[in-house]
């Protein structure tokens, strides 16, 4: 799985983490790409194509690990399970207790990547310490992706990027289980799946990873501790409305609609729709959409019935 190294100098964007904490573990030096049109509207989709959201309203390890059973799709091989370790202790990262079962049992290894903004995961070495610090390191081995450099993951018919750059562990793993806390973000409104976002440009690294894993890749969202403010966050605004479930999928675009829908369905989940709202969050999801990442009508399934 290795992949030539490709230093680009025009732009540094960085994710997630991003992600995937999005799923993505990136930062980006890019070229910029074609562009295309965003549809206003959802994609008229089959009902044989449209993609299942599996939810519980438990959120438990045993949830947890039931959801990803549920899916069907066996992660096999070196596996990397994607989190984001936490900016600070009051951050609302998912706590070890909550994910470690479900490390555990495929035998995962905690990747993450370092933070291009300062803090304290900013290098190696400092984001090694959170880890620990923070429990992570005692349930699993932790990799920080970009701790050896970096390689390049090309974007086809991206909006602005024409590349992702990605640490160069990233390769190291056959399978990723991306593991992402949904609540609101100071820059893109939301973080999910298709995580934590400067909108176009992420959805087009987003479209960069999924096309490189193909179908050795699955997406869980737990939807607690529901701030308006992202786990990059030291001292996030304390949450206003209510735990929801964990949400899991094979489709990120439908995946982060449906906590996205959950959100505005719920009585009390004013200020994160409206933290939403203002930083046109859901315009990645349309992005998304448009590059054939995946879709934003889905079926949802409660596996508590």
């Amino acid at each position: 799985m290795k992949r030539k190294i490709k230093k680009r100098w025009i732009v540094l964007c960085v994710f997630f983490v991003l992600i995937f904490g999005c799923f993505i573990w990136f930062q980006i030096y890019t070229h910029m790409g074609t562009g295309a049109d965003i549809p206003e509207k959802k994609a008229v989709i089959s009902k044989e194509d449209t993609p299942v959201v599996y939810f519980t309203s438990d959120i438990s390890p045993e949830s947890l690990v039931a959801i990803y059973e549920v899916l069907g799709r066996e992660a096999t091989g070196d596996i990397g399970v994607k989190i984001n370790t936490g900016e600070s202790e009051n951050s609302n990262y998912l706590r070890p207790e909550l994910i470690g079962d479900l490390v555990q049992s495929i035998n995962g290894t905690i990747v993450e990547s370092n933070t291009a903004y300062g803090g304290s995961r900013i290098e190696t070495a400092m984001h090694m310490q959170i880890a620990a610090d923070h429990g992570f390191t005692a349930i699993a081995d932790v990799d920080i992706l970009d701790s050896e450099g970096i390689m390049s993951l090309p974007v086809e018919g991206g909006f602005h990027l024409s590349e992702d750059i990605v640490g160069s562990h990233f390769a190291d793993y056959d399978f990723y289980v991306i593991i992402s806390h949904f609540k609101g973000h100071q820059m893109g409104g939301f973080g999910g799946a298709a995580q934590d976002a400067f909108l176009e440009s992420m959805a087009d690294a987003s479209k960069a990873v999924t096309d490189y894993m193909g179908d050795n890749i699955l997406y869980i969202n737990v939807m607690n501790r529901l701030s308006v403010d992202c786990d990059c966050s030291a001292n996030p605004t304390e949450p206003d409305m209510h735990d929801i479930g964990i949400l899991a999928s094979f489709d990120p675009v439908a995946l982060d609609q449906a906590c996205v829908d959950m959100i505005y369905s719920a009585e009390d989940g004013a200020s994160v729709a409206e933290r939403i709202e203002t930083r046109n969050g859901e315009h990645t999801l349309e992005a998304a959409e448009a590059l054939g990442i995946g879709y934003r009508t889905y079926i949802q399934v409660n596996i508590d019935e």
